[in-house]
């Protein structure tokens, strides 16, 4: 399992620590959905809104809280709620988080090949033209971002970071899941992590794609 810890700095004396707010982030659907399903089966409660529901990209549902997309406009009213829960902030918002607060941020990587042929499988579900979006530019564009997300990640004092592959967590849930628990210091469902994990459900695994 490829991860990376970064800690986080210590509290000041005599103050008792804030529970950390858990993020699960990455890009669109690289697996955060089902990240999301993990944690919460693990026994980590979720902030979530239910307002989107499931469908045929996401059967098992999107675990999304909607204000999370306001952040970039300011609505930060809401994470003092979301303290010592897991809420899923795609990864170009991570730079909108309040630095008052600490954070837990598992990074779900995903092969490049497989996001896009994901999200092409989505534009035709919802009836839009796959083809006005050029693969090889998306990619560039995609590892730039991942790029800077990462260097700002690391230059941040109030997050310990995590990365995860999607594809290991399909190859070995056991381990995952004793990874996630290892990271978050909690004392998880693993089994219960671990029976979320559907091998049916990676439609679009690298081979195939190229296939």
């Amino acid at each position: 399992m490829k991860g990376l810890f970064k800690k986080l700095l210590g509290d000041k004396p005599g103050t008792p620590p804030a529970e950390p707010i858990i993020i699960v982030s990455g890009l669109p659907r690289s697996g955060t959905s089902m990240m999301m399903k993990m944690l919460t089966a693990g026994g980590v409660p979720p902030l979530t809104d239910k307002l989107r529901a499931a469908d045929r990209d996401n059967p098992e549902g999107y675990f999304e809280f909607e204000r999370v997309k306001q952040l970039d406009k300011g609505d930060t009213a809401w994470l003092p709620d979301a303290q010592g829960k897991v809420v899923k902030v795609i990864s170009a918002l991570l730079p909108h988080l309040p630095p008052q607060y600490t954070y837990q941020v598992i990074f779900v990587r995903r092969h490049m090949t497989e996001i896009l042929a994901s999200q092409r499988k989505m534009l035709v579900h919802r009836g839009e033209d796959p083809n006005k979006m050029d693969d090889a530019q998306m990619a560039a564009v995609f590892e730039k971002h991942i790029q800077q997300i990462d260097l700002w990640l690391r230059k941040q004092p109030n997050i310990e970071l995590l990365y995860i592959h999607y594809s290991d967590i399909m190859a070995d849930p056991q381990t995952a899941a004793s990874c996630l628990q290892s990271f978050l210091g909690r004392d998880l469902d693993e089994q219960g992590m671990i029976a979320t994990v559907d091998p049916t459900l990676y439609r679009n695994r690298s081979a195939a794609v190229a296939a």
